[in-house]
């Protein structure tokens, strides 16, 4: 495994450090409670590099950047102790005016999510120029961040920008004043793959133009082996390892670091066996304990671990890979291999009876349009779904995947029956409704109802055999069952969506699903959000629920390295229709279509640089005339341009490769022979 190559710093580099961080302490009250965020750490960003910060949410990775930055929420008391450097000014002790003006002249923030960041009501020109100081420097910002037709985007608001549009915008205004260092906390995460890499590429491009530091914080070793010289693991407020990239990725030396490797996705990954996972979670942060915080967690945990905190030292001879782990190198080694499964999962469970005549779901062209604002007193028809025809085997998983606008959400919520269609057909087999789980748990469970209340009020309307309804107390045991099916505590019964974690409400919105067992399981984007363990966590309880339970599943994902593990079979959406349909192995061994070797092409990972799609989805308001693609398809003739054309998903007999046996790949491609 390689990281990407470090690279000569731009011209305005100059030896020494940009920003420096000593023994640093940040502890804040919440609720009544006095949490310790970061406790004790040390840390030196270099002129020129790219440092990357990883580990899993509140390990402290923001609240350290918010620190660099002068910006730790008052609101919160914030309780500092140490320093932390920025051109030399400690932005803990200085004034309000000086951090403002080390901000203005040294500093650049890109964030998660660009809409809480870019003012709705103003244009996007006004807000670069506000930051570059004139129009023109605007304009030239935003052909230097790669943005398409600039002079149109100028006019544009926030709103009608793609996502990868407006981080672009983002990082535009952040690289306004020529900062030496730029801070972006997860900037990444809720992107598609192909606009992951395009962000990661005008980062990496404006580090050797602009000549600026990085701190770029993340929970994906993935990313960050794409951009980071060096990477720093933090684990409950402290450093837990750093060191050159390649180095730590390829041979980590503190179990945190390793259990994280081991957790992360991958297209090699086996797939015939559960996902590694950390067991546990990390520690209440308003109780850390007296030795090492990952001592509940660590299979190498010792006596004097328990009550000795270890502090950073050099990892045998490299001095430059620090690590604080009382346990032996060659041991921490030992567990970054892929473990071998007790209990491999069994093959997917499938009703007796013929089955292709018995589809759990199927759609036949269907057609599914949105009438939207299209400017000032405008309305136009966006096509969300055109003519998809999918079928789904009673205990089948399917993956849905595409770049964002491509419709697969929208084709979740016609199954589901939160969304009508205008044509087609849609037949749903067995007696229960599908259930869906969505990608941010928490916004989908009442906040105000305790977990049982949840699950209760789906079993309101269940009855016995007999045709009784359901007593409390059989609604009860069967509450309880479900929560110990998704592996959650009697006690969760009591508890509401504000007192759990990320990783227990996406549990309970799975068990509220599942309580009454349906037929099919429709899951949105379930663990895009959540860190690669958690991830993890939730795919192994997706397969084991849907063998359990014999349920069909269809899975809804961006990543491409989630859908080759979690399915049967993976469909390729690009806009509003399929473009590809096979077996999840194969299709992501030989991928056929291009769009589909676009998507895997640019699937980050360790030691390959991932290849971008040039180019942005186009609009569903207007897509391109015969097949949508064919504007960034580098196999495209005059033919895929054809207004009267219309590209059907047909079965792949001739390729430019041979098909395995049993592959049976459907593409749609008016040009089969070269694919």
């Amino acid at each position: 495994m390689t990281a990407a190559p470090v690279q000569a710093p731009g011209p305005r580099v100059a030896q020494g450090l940009v920003a420096e961080v000593a023994d640093l302490h940040i502890g804040f009250t919440r609720g009544g409670r006095e949490i310790e965020a970061v406790r004790g750490v040390d840390l030196e960003i270099r002129a020129g590099e790219v440092l990357g910060l990883v580990g899993e949410s509140g390990s402290g990775k923001s609240v350290l950047g918010l620190a660099l930055l002068g910006l730790l929420p008052e609101s919160s008391q914030p309780r500092t102790r140490g320093t932390a450097r920025v051109a030399g000014i400690d932005m803990l002790t200085a004034s309000p005016q000086v951090c403002r003006q080390v901000r203005k002249n040294e500093l650049g923030a890109v964030f998660q999510d660009p809409m809480t960041s870019l003012n709705p009501t103003m244009r996007v020109g006004r807000q670069v120029a506000e930051a570059a100081g004139s129009g023109a420097e605007a304009l030239r910002l935003l052909r230097a961040v790669g943005i398409p037709e600039p002079e149109r985007r100028l006019d544009s608001f926030p709103h009608e920008l793609s996502g990868g549009l407006r981080q672009r915008v983002m990082i535009a205004m952040a690289v306004a004043g020529d900062p030496a260092l730029l801070i972006a906390d997860e900037p990444t995460t809720a992107l598609d793959v192909t606009v992951q890499a395009q962000v990661l590429a005008l980062l990496r491009r404006l580090r050797d133009d602009v000549g600026c530091s990085v701190l770029f914080i993340t929970h994906d070793f993935g990313v960050a082996a794409q951009i980071a010289d060096r990477v720093a693991v933090m684990y409950a407020g402290r450093l837990a390892e750093i060191g050159l990239t390649e180095t730590v990725l390829r041979a980590p030396t503190h179990p945190y670091t390793a259990g994280l490797l081991r957790s992360r996705l991958s297209l090699t990954t086996e797939r015939g066996r559960p996902v590694d996972t950390l067991q546990g979670g990390p520690p209440d942060p308003s109780a850390p304990l007296p030795g090492c915080a990952y001592v509940p967690r660590c299979p190498l945990v010792m006596d004097r671990c328990r009550d000795t905190v270890p502090e950073p030292a050099p990892s045998a001879s490299r001095h430059e890979h620090l690590r604080a782990c009382h346990a032996e190198r060659s041991r921490v080694l030992a567990l970054a291999a892929p473990r071998p499964s007790a209990n491999p999962f069994p093959g997917a469970v499938v009703p007796e009876g013929p089955v292709p005549g018995n589809p759990a779901a199927r759609v036949s062209a269907v057609e599914k349009t949105f009438r939207v604002r299209a400017g000032r007193g405008r309305r136009a028809r966006l096509a969300a779904l055109r003519r998809v025809t999918l079928d789904v085997q009673p205990g089948e998983c399917v993956a849905i995947v595409g770049e964002s606008g491509s419709g697969k959400s929208t084709l979740l919520r016609v199954l589901a029956g939160l969304e009508s269609h205008e044509r087609g057909d849609l037949v749903l087999g067995g007696n229960s409704r599908p259930q869906m789980v969505f990608q941010d748990a928490g916004a989908s469970l009442t906040p105000w109802l305790t977990v049982g209340a949840l699950l209760d009020e789906r079993l309101r309307t269940e009855r016995l055999p007999g045709g009784a309804r359901l007593q409390k107390a059989e609604r009860r045991r069967r509450s309880a069952a479900a929560l110990d099916r998704v592996g959650l505590p009697a006690a969760t019964y009591d508890a509401r969506a504000g007192e759990l974690s990320g990783g227990q409400r996406q549990r309970v919105a799975l068990a509220r699903a599942v309580v009454v067992p349906p037929d099919v399981l429709l899951c949105d984007e379930p663990t895009s959000a959540l860190d690669v363990s958690l991830a993890a966590t939730v795919l192994n309880l997706v397969r084991s629920l849907r063998r359990e339970l014999a349920m069909a599943v269809v899975f809804v994902t961006h990543d491409l390295s989630v859908a080759r593990v979690v399915a049967d079979r993976i469909a390729v959406m690009y806009l509003g229709r399929l473009v590809e349909l096979g077996d999840a192995d194969e299709l992501t061994r030989a991928p056929r279509h291009p769009y589909t070797k676009a998507l895997l092409a640019a699937v980050p990972g360790f030691g390959v640089a991932p290849v971008r799609l040039e180019g942005e989805p186009a609009s569903p308001l207007s897509p391109p005339t015969g097949c949508a693609f064919h504007p960034r398809c580098p196999l495209a003739t005059a033919d895929c341009a054809d207004p009267g054309l219309d590209v059907p998903l047909e079965r792949l007999r001739h390729g430019a490769e041979q098909l395995a046996d049993g592959d049976e790949r459907r593409v749609a491609c008016i040009r089969p022979k070269e694919l």
